[in-house]
C-alpha cells in the first residue's frame, strides 16, 4: 500500500484520475466476459476512497488553519 501522505496534492489528484479510468476498463473492458481478477475491482476503489480520504482530510486542515489564522489577527 502506498502512504499517500506524502505525495504532492497534483500528483495525488493526477492518481485518482488514473484509478478511476483503470477501474472504468476494469468495469467495462471484460463485458460479457468473465474477468480472471475480482479483486481488482475492489482493490481499485479502495485505494480510490482513500486518496480522496485525505485530499479531503488535506482540504479541511487547510480550512482550519486559515481560520485559526484569521482569529489570532482580530
Amino acid at each position: 500500500m502506498t502512504d499517500f501522505s506524502k505525495q504532492e496534492v497534483a500528483e495525488l489528484q493526477k492518481t485518482v484520475a488514473d484509478k478511476r479510468e483503470a477501474l472504468r476498463t476494469f468495469r467495462f473492458g471484460g463485458a460479457g466476459s468473465r474477468t480472471r481478477d475480482v479483486r481488482g475491482g475492489r482493490t481499485l476503489r479502495r485505494e480510490i476512497a482513500q486518496i480522496l480520504t485525505e485530499l479531503r482530510a488535506r482540504q479541511l486542515s487547510a480550512g482550519k488553519t486559515a481560520i485559526a489564522s484569521k482569529a489570532k489577527k482580530a
